[in-house]
């Protein structure tokens, strides 16, 4: 890939309304970041906007630059160095921003996650279990976040272990892991979607756990409350078709109550790594050695009309809907409401949500 190419694509991710699953839309439909940008002004203005407002190549400039100087890298989603299981997810990152060693993620990787103000014998476990799954060449990924995480890193220091953050790379969240935070970028694997820079907001913690969820083979939750970040991050795991595992603890403790939800609703109980490795399976190398596929333009059978366009946007509201519901009720080709809604998103009149839904802005 060219450099020129590089600032294109990565300009295109950084234009306002254009979210992963449309970049991956566009790059499909039009083969390259350039002839993409080059298509968005038409495609905004047939969504009912006015003037796209691209992302500056300057922009895309100093987001490489700082990049640099942090000894880091962005790789595309059509890179041999992206993780090849997050690349099979929908609205996987278009790119990321890595520093470390990308190869330990082709071989077998568990997602360990649990609560931020997780119990003594929980982070216990946690660390026990990392470090006999990276004695047994298993890549722990975790989110750098307080408690289990913090734990499960510190565990498989030993081994590999690849940290997800909501944060740019140069931002440590919580700043106590600072010094674990560069020592896993140094010596293991720092991954992080957002820009140098960036602070972790709230809005960006969901989007990381998909990440967690998406490289892992599987994801084991170590105390979590009913409605925590580690049961979102579990719920994608089983979403994407990955192995969801728990351990049990006390009814009495809320920090509990998580797992024993999960376990009640079909996730494998765990109490050993033979329990780990019994649910994980034989792992099909050709899972972790996928090769990338790149893009090529493909031009559309049909190129939409101002009728699927009112018989699509007619049946959005601000509840979230199935896209594949958008296409039965409108009758139209699934593709045709596929352009339609990307239309839309770039627009600004669409919000993608997870599970393939959407509903109006």
């Amino acid at each position: 890939m060219t450099p020129a190419e590089r600032l294109e694509r990565l300009r295109l991710i950084r234009t306002p309304h254009v979210g992963p699953v449309s970049w991956h839309q566009l790059m499909q439909r039009f083969g390259s970041g350039e002839a993409a940008l080059a298509a968005l002004p038409d495609l905004v203005l047939r969504g009912g906007a006015g003037k796209a407002r691209i992302a500056p190549a300057e922009l895309a400039e100093r987001e490489y630059a700082r990049a640099a100087e942090l000894g880091a890298r962005h790789v595309f989603s059509d890179e041999d160095d992206y993780p090849p299981l997050l690349r099979e997810v929908e609205g996987a990152p278009p790119v990321l921003i890595v520093r470390g060693r990308t190869d330990m993620l082709r071989r077998p990787c568990l997602a360990i996650v649990g609560a931020r103000n997780a119990s003594a014998i929980a982070c216990r476990f946690a660390r026990q279990i990392a470090s006999e799954l990276a004695a047994r060449d298993v890549t722990v990924v975790s989110g750098l976040a307080r408690g289990v995480d913090t734990a499960a890193h510190v565990g498989a220091l030993g081994g590999a272990t690849a940290a997800v953050i909501a944060s740019g790379l140069d931002i440590a969240f919580p700043p106590e892991n600072a010094e674990l935070q560069e020592k896993i970028a140094c010596d293991q694997l720092l991954i992080a979607e957002q820009p140098p820079g960036t602070e972790p907001l709230a809005r960006h913690f969901p989007a990381r756990n998909r990440i967690i969820a998406g490289v892992a083979h599987g994801t084991l939750v170590i105390e979590a409350a009913p409605k925590s970040g580690s049961l979102i991050t579990a719920r994608r795991a089983g979403d994407y078709g990955r192995e969801v595992m728990a351990v049990p603890g006390s009814p009495l403790d809320p920090r509990a109550q998580g797992c024993n939800l999960l376990i009640r609703e079909g996730a494998t109980l765990v109490q050993t790594v033979d329990d780990v490795l019994e649910a994980l399976g034989p792992i099909d190398a050709r899972m972790v050695r996928e090769p990338a596929r790149p893009f090529v333009a493909v031009a559309p059978a049909h190129d939409g009309n101002v009728g699927d366009r009112d018989a699509v946007a007619q049946l959005l509201g601000p509840t979230p809907v199935a896209v594949d519901e958008l296409v039965r009720q409108s009758g139209r080709a699934a593709a045709d409401v596929q352009l339609v809604l990307l239309e839309l998103e770039l627009a600004g009149r669409v919000t993608r949500h997870a599970g393939a839904r959407v509903s109006l802005a």
